[in-house]
């Protein structure tokens, strides 16, 4: 199996996931990787990890979800894997909910949102988004 950790989604895969008919709410399951130094645009802070720098976006991005109907789930640290090997762990996992892909989309588009990306940038090396449903619904 391949995989490959991205920041930002290419258009095909934008396309892919938010041109279809509205499906309901899904949980996002989020395995991130962080960049070892965060890396701003403008060069500031340079001391700061990139762990520090996503935390501030973990921080701020929960009035986010709020705003769009959505919830964080559960977010914890890697520590190890049981089953199945891989090359490199990633560091952390997160689950968020939504309650629509137009709600998701809502929230990324937002002036709230697009102020606290940065710090998201800053500290991720990259990650997967991995759309999930409920059984049965």
């Amino acid at each position: 199996m391949n995989f490959t950790n991205a920041v930002f989604p290419g258009q095909d895969q934008i396309r892919a996931f938010f041109g279809g008919a509205e499906d309901g709410p899904f949980v996002m399951v989020n395995l991130l990787k962080f960049k070892e130094r965060a890396d701003y645009a403008d060069g500031a802070e340079p001391e700061l990890s990139g762990r520090d720098a996503y935390r501030r976006y973990g921080a701020a991005v929960q009035a986010c979800f709020a705003s769009a109907g959505a919830r964080s789930v559960y977010a914890g640290e890697v520590s190890g894997i049981l089953l199945g090997e891989v090359a490199e762990l990633w560091d952390m996992v997160a689950l968020v909910e939504y309650p629509s892909r137009a709600a998701m989309m809502m929230m990324l588009s937002s002036v709230e949102y697009l102020a606290i990306e940065k710090h998201r940038v800053a500290g991720l090396a990259g990650q997967l988004n991995i759309c999930t449903r409920a059984i049965g619904t």
